[in-house]
């Protein structure tokens, strides 16, 4: 059967955003909270969604005006909400001046982003521009036809400097710990290679507040859009999927106060956004870990699985209580006890289908910051960390690379083959803890000697290997 196209049921607004990265987390997002701003509000806050590689979105939206659905996949089922925020979308590829034009149009008040870590063409050890990126070296060479996220901020900025034009905001919203700060730095060196006068003024004019993101959602496949047209009974090939749960804090530091109110949608506006970020980082992506690698030690193949069974559930809560929320600041107006409520709420969702597999995906690169972070921090406090811990161990056995049933295990991690190596040159389960604890792309030297910290990791690792990922976690929370 044949579908009708959505199309736009309301007249665009006037463009006040230009947003960089219009994939599915947007779309779920931003655009979402963008509507709600204007619902209540009004206001020219209409967004131009702009693609600096793949004319995909722009394909897919078009023909629709702009329109498009976000379902909410909430456990009675689907929701469905067609959303129509986005005025315009172009591909910079294509047409960078159209995109440069409306950059610096006076109208735009804020220029968001979601390019992934990737789009900010930077080392994520230090943090600043690499100026031998091959995007940036050709947009220092050519400012007038940027390819990248810095170059087209900078040319945009420069235009707006010469113009009289006052800047727009850089809003950030990658799911990276302090991408305010991230943006601004990448920001001012290629700004820096240009042309230091400029790169003066936005350090002293542009505003670059930080943000703290958080929505599940899953790509977008062909049997979903079959699914939302037998629902609706129209073709959407630019819906997006989510869960209900969704939470924005946005740091409050626009030029001239201009934004939309996203707090109609729920959005937070707080003075500093580091404690939500640690919470999310600590709560969130800690127990993640800890399912995912528990949990597949186990069998279980998701989250919803995982924490389907009680002790799992009861793991993520002593975990939260004895030696997450210890190690958490307090952050404006939370109420932590609820929202590690809230999450383990989501993590029950069994629509989401959020694979311990994939979560499990780059621990070497995880674990510093979600787990060994609070273990360092308890440790100094005197506190003891045997779940944590568990967790460690449950991490070593997974890059060992067979599970419990004697199967192979497909590890995908930067130091997959390095982690397996250590794994298998050691003679026995202590042997392995100790090389494991020995590489210090992961763990720092001092916590690796730590006597308390070695101890509990090595008896939590001969605990998985004596009677398995289960009876660990229920011994755990006996």
């Amino acid at each position: 059967m044949t579908h009708p196209r959505l199309s736009r049921s309301t007249p665009a607004a006037p463009v006040g955003i230009v947003h960089l990265g219009p994939g599915a987390f947007f779309r779920a997002f931003n655009a979402v909270y963008t509507a709600d701003a204007m619902a209540r509000d009004g206001g020219d806050w209409g967004i131009c969604a702009v693609s600096l590689r793949s004319p995909e979105a722009r394909d897919q939206l078009t023909p629709q005006g702009g329109a498009y659905t976000a379902v909410s996949l909430g456990p009675d089922g689907p929701a469905p909400r067609v959303i129509q925020s986005v005025s315009e979308v172009l591909v910079a590829p294509e047409d960078p001046a159209a995109v440069l034009d409306r950059m610096t149009a006076p109208a735009t008040r804020v220029v968001s982003l979601t390019i992934t870590e990737k789009g900010y063409c930077h080392n994520p050890a230090t943090g600043q521009l690499r100026r031998d990126h091959p995007d940036i070296v050709h947009d220092l060479a050519h400012p007038d036809t940027p390819r990248s996220a810095p170059g087209f901020l900078v040319e945009a900025l420069d235009r707006r400097r010469h113009a009289g034009t006052a800047p727009f905001t850089v809003l950030s919203c990658d799911n990276l710990p302090s991408n305010g700060h991230l943006a601004r730095g990448v920001v001012l060196d290629f700004a820096q290679a240009r042309d230091p006068e400029l790169a003066d003024w936005i350090a002293q004019k542009v505003k670059f507040p930080a943000t703290m993101v958080d929505r599940i959602t899953p790509a977008t496949t062909s049997e979903d859009i079959e699914r939302l047209a037998a629902l609706t009974g129209y073709h959407d090939p630019a819906c997006v999927w989510h869960e209900p749960f969704r939470q924005w804090v946005i740091e409050d530091d626009f030029t001239d106060n201009a934004r939309p109110g996203w707090d109609a949608g729920g959005g937070q506006f707080v003075r500093d956004v580091s404690a939500f970020e640690t919470m999310k980082l600590r709560c969130l992506n800690g127990t993640h870990s800890a399912l995912a690698y528990l949990g597949y030690l186990a069998g279980y193949q998701t989250i919803s699985e995982s924490v389907a069974d009680p002790a799992f559930a009861a793991l993520c809560q002593k975990l939260w209580r004895d030696e997450i929320l210890p190690t958490v600041p307090q952050p404006e107006g939370e109420d932590l006890t609820a929202y590690t409520g809230a999450l383990l709420a989501r993590y029950q969702n069994p629509s989401i289908r959020h694979r311990t597999w994939q979560i499990a995906m780059d621990g070497s690169q995880k674990l510093p910051q979600r787990i060994l972070g609070p273990v360092a921090e308890n440790l100094a406090s005197g506190r003891p960390v045997p779940g944590l811990a568990l967790v460690v161990a449950a991490w070593m056995r997974y890059v060992g690379g067979v599970d419990e049933a004697g199967q192979p295990i497909d590890v995908r991690d930067p130091l997959a083959d390095h982690l397996r190596a250590v794994s298998d040159e050691a003679a026995d389960p202590a042997a392995k803890v100790a090389a494991l604890l020995a590489v210090d792309q992961v763990f720092d030297p001092v916590l690796a000697g730590h006597p308390v910290f070695r101890e509990t990791v090595t008896r939590a690792y001969l605990g998985l290997c004596q009677h398995g990922a289960a009876a660990s976690v229920t011994g755990y929370i006996a």
